[in-house]
C-alpha cells in the first residue's frame, strides 16, 4: 500500500518536472520518419546510436529508467478452468483467450490472492470448508499471478526507488541540478506446482533486470514484458540481461533489435515466452531498443508495444510508434514498425481485427482532435477517421467488431459510434451528448454498452466541467445513427471514486445472470454548507455494489458488501481511503459471491446477499494507531 502512495507521488513529481522542462526550452529530439527495423551490427554501432540520440536528450528524464509519466499499464488476470469446479465468474479480459495477470485468480474451488508480498492459496468452495490452505512469500513487490491447471505463475519485482532531482530554481541558471535516476532492480517470474495446494513448490525461475511492464498468458504461454533502463558506466552503455535459474546471459548488441526513432529516452524492452506447464523447455526472448513509455495490447497472435514521441514543445510533432512481434508459442518475431499521429490512451485504444490494427488517439495543436486509424500488418496507415470532437480529448474507447466506440468530454460526453466494416474508410455514424462521461466502455451484447464514469455540471465561467460523483450508464447502440442512454445511476458526490475508472480488471459482470459488482469509495458533500460544484465530499463508505443490470429492466441496486466494520470518527478517513479492508476485487463461484480486499474475503449468497462465511488474510503491515489527540 506504501508503495502504492510513493509511486503515485513520484509520478506527480516528475511530471511536474517534465512540464518545467517543456515551459523553460529544454532540448527536444529529432524525430525520423519512415521507422526501418534492423539489428545493431556491433556493439559500437549500438553505443554510437546511443551517443547520436544524446546529442537531443536534454531532456529530464533522461535517467528516469521507468515510464515515469507514460506509467506501464497494471497487470489483468484471468482464471484458468477446472473440469470439475462448478460456474465461475473469470476476470475481465480485453481479448477473449488472451489472459491477463491479476491480484486475484480462481479455478472453481480455489482463491489465490495476492496480499502485500504474500500469495494466498485458499479452499474457497463448498463456503462454509473456505479456509487457507497455504501462502507463498517473497520479499520484493508482487505484480501479478497467473493459474493454468496445476502451475501458479508469480510476477515479483524487486523494490526500487527513485534519486530525486535538485531542481534548478527558475531565474538562477548558475545553479544546477542533478537528474533524477531511476534504481532499477529485477522482475522475477516465478513458477509453482500446486497440485498439492496445501505445499506449493517452486519448479523454475527466470528474471530479468528492470522493470515489469505487462504479462498476458495465451494456452501454456506466459509472455512477459520487461524494460531496462540504458545506462552508461565510463561512456559505455550497458547490455541487457536475463538469468535462467542460476545461469545469468548477456545479451549481445548483435541480438538486438532498434528502429531509427531518436527518443528523450531508451529502454530495452525484453519480451520473454515461458512454457509454464514445461520446466525442460527453454525460455524464449526477444530484445528491443525503444523509447521511453508503453502501452501493451495483446491478440493471439501478435503482441503490439507503443511508445509516444514528442517535439519541441507540448503538442509539436507529437506521435505514437507502434511496434508488432509476433508470437507462436515458444516462437517471438519482431515483424514492423510504424506510427501514427497523436497519444493512444490506454489498451482498449487499440484492437486487431481481421487482419488489421485499429488504434484511437488523441492529438494536441491548437485544439485538441480525435483520431482512428487503421493500419495493415505491416503498420503501414490504410485509413483514418479524423478531426473528432475538436477541443476534447479521449476519455475511454471500445472496438467491437466492425465497430468502434469512444467517449470524448470537455463539457458533456458525447458517445461516438463508428463504422470500420471497410477499413479503408472508416466513418462516423452517429453520436450522442449527454452530462458526464466513461472512463471505462464494458460490452453488454451486440447492441448495448456498459459505461463508468462520473457525472459533471457546467462551470459558469470557463470551458470546462467540475466532476461529480460516480455515473453507471446503459447505452442502447442499436440505431447506430441514434445511440441512447436508455439507463442510468448515480453514486455519491463528488471524491467518489471506483478503481473501476482505472482498472477494467475490478469489474465484474455476467450477462446470463444479469450481474454487475463493482468496488466504490462514496463521498457525501454537506450541500447546505458547501453548495459549489467543486466542493469535496468526506468518504462515508467503501465495499462492492451489487447490481442487476439488463435493457428491459435497467440498472438497480440488489445490495452493498463492505470490509470495514464500526469505525470511529478519528478512523473513518485514513481506512476508507487506505484501509487493507477496502474491497478491491469481485468472483462467484456456483451460487456464491466473493469480495476480497487484502485482509479479508467474504462470501455472500449471490441469491439474497446474505452473510455465510468470511476469511481473515494475515496482514503483512500494520496500519497505524490513532491516540487521542492525534
Amino acid at each position: 500500500m506504501k508503495s502504492k502512495l510513493v509511486r503515485v507521488t513520484l509520478c506527480l513529481v516528475l511530471i511536474g518536472v517534465i512540464f518545467i522542462g517543456l515551459q523553460y526550452g529544454v532540448n527536444s529530439p529529432v524525430y525520423v520518419g519512415a521507422n526501418q527495423i534492423a539489428k545493431f551490427s556491433s556493439y559500437g554501432e549500438l553505443k554510437e546510436f546511443i551517443e547520436t540520440n544524446s546529442k537531443y536528450t536534454g531532456f529530464l528524464w533522461k535517467s528516469f529508467g521507468r515510464d515515469s509519466v507514460f506509467a506501464p499499464e497494471a497487470g489483468q488476470g484471468a482464471f484458468a478452468p477446472t473440469p470439475s469446479a462448478p460456474d465461475h465468474s473469470t476476470t475481465n479480459i480485453q481479448v477473449a483467450g488472451v489472459d491477463e495477470a491479476d491480484i486475484v485468480k480462481t479455478d472453481g474451488q480455489y482463491i489465490y490472492v495476492v496480499s502485500g508480498n504474500k500469495t494466498f492459496i485458499l479452499k474457497a468452495y463448498p463456503p462454509d470448508q473456505a479456509q487457507i490452505l497455504s501462502e507463498i512469500e517473497v520479499e520484493g513487490i508482487i505484480v501479478g499471478i497467473f493459474v493454468n491447471k496445476d502451475r501458479l505463475v508469480v510476477f515479483e519485482e524487486e523494490a526500487s526507488y527513485y534519486r530525486l532531482p535538485i531542481l534548478p530554481i527558475l531565474g538562477e541558471p548558475s545553479i544546477g541540478y542533478m537528474p533524477p535516476k531511476y534504481i532499477s532492480h529485477k522482475v522475477s517470474i516465478k513458477v509453482y506446482d500446486i497440485s498439492n495446494r496445501e505445499n506449493p513448490s517452486l519448479q523454475r525461475e527466470i528474471s530479468a533486470d528492470g522493470c515489469y511492464i505487462g504479462s498476458r498468458m495465451i494456452g501454456d504461454y506466459a509472455y512477459v514484458i520487461v524494460n531496462e533502463p540504458v545506462s552508461e558506466e565510463d561512456n559505455k552503455p550497458n547490455l541487457p540481461k536475463i538469468s535462467i535459474g542460476d545461469e545469468e546471459k548477456e545479451i549481445f548488441a548483435t541480438d538486438i533489435y532498434y528502429c531509427n526513432v531518436y527518443d528523450y529516452y531508451h529502454e530495452y524492452t525484453k519480451i520473454i515466452a515461458i512454457n509454464t506447464q514445461d520446466d525442460e523447455e527453454e525460455p524464449t526472448y526477444e530484445t528491443i531498443l525503444m523509447g521511453a513509455g508503453s502501452t501493451l495490447y495483446v491478440s493471439l497472435n501478435n503482441i503490439y508495444l507503443t511508445f509516444p514521441v514528442w517535439g519541441r514543445k507540448l503538442g509539436d510533432s507529437q506521435k505514437t510508434t507502434i511496434h508488432r512481434i509476433h508470437i507462436d508459442s515458444s516462437a517471438i518475431e519482431y515483424v514492423a514498425s510504424g506510427e501514427v499521429p497523436g497519444a493512444v490512451l490506454n489498451q482498449f485504444s487499440m484492437d486487431e481485427y481481421n487482419g488489421y490494427f485499429r488504434v484511437a488517439t488523441t492529438t494536441w495543436d491548437e485544439v485538441s482532435e480525435n483520431n482512428i486509424y487503421i493500419l495493415d500488418m505491416n503498420l503501414t496507415i490504410v485509413g483514418s477517421l479524423e478531426n473528432l470532437a475538436p477541443g476534447e480529448t479521449i476519455y475511454s474507447a471500445r472496438f467491437m467488431g466492425e465497430r468502434g466506440y469512444l467517449v470524448t468530454f470537455q463539457k458533456v460526453d458525447p458517445l461516438f459510434v463508428i463504422d470500420l466494416s471497410d477499413p479503408y474508410n472508416p466513418r462516423e455514424l452517429g453520436q450522442l451528448k449527454i452530462p458526464g462521461y466513461s472512463d471505462y466502455l464494458q460490452p453488454y451484447d451486440e447492441n448495448h454498452l456498459i459505461g463508468i464514469g462520473k457525472e459533471a455540471v457546467v462551470a459558469e465561467e470557463g470551458d470546462f466541467a467540475w466532476y461529480q460523483g460516480l455515473k453507471i450508464a446503459l447505452f442502447d447502440v442499436s440505431n447506430v445513427t441514434s445511440p441512447r442512454e436508455i439507463a442510468n445511476y448515480g453514486i455519491g458526490d463528488r471524491g467518489t471514486d471506483s478503481p473501476v475508472l482505472r482498472d477494467h480488471k475490478a469489474f465484474l459482470f455476467n450477462k446470463s445472470r444479469n450481474l454487475m459488482v463493482i468496488p466504490v469509495l462514496v463521498a457525501e458533500v454537506d450541500k447546505p454548507k458547501y453548495p459549489e460544484p467543486w466542493a469535496y465530499g468526506k468518504p462515508v463508505w467503501q465495499g462492492a455494489y451489487v447490481f442487476h443490470i439488463s435493457p428491459d429492466n435497467g440498472i438497480t441496486v440488489r445490495g452493498r458488501i463492505t470490509h470495514i466494520e464500526k469505525l470511529t470518527d478519528l478512523e473513518k478517513d485514513y481506512y476508507y481511503f487506505y484501509s487493507p479492508f477496502a474491497v478491491t476485487r469481485s468472483l462467484y463461484i456456483g451460487d456464491v459471491l466473493y469480495t476480497i480486499s487484502e485482509a479479508k474475503i467474504k462470501m455472500n449468497s449471490l441469491e439474497n446477499l446474505e452473510y455465510i462465511n468470511e476469511v481473515k488474510l494475515p496482514l503483512t503491515w500494520t496500519p497505524p494507531v490513532y491516540e487521542p489527540g492525534e
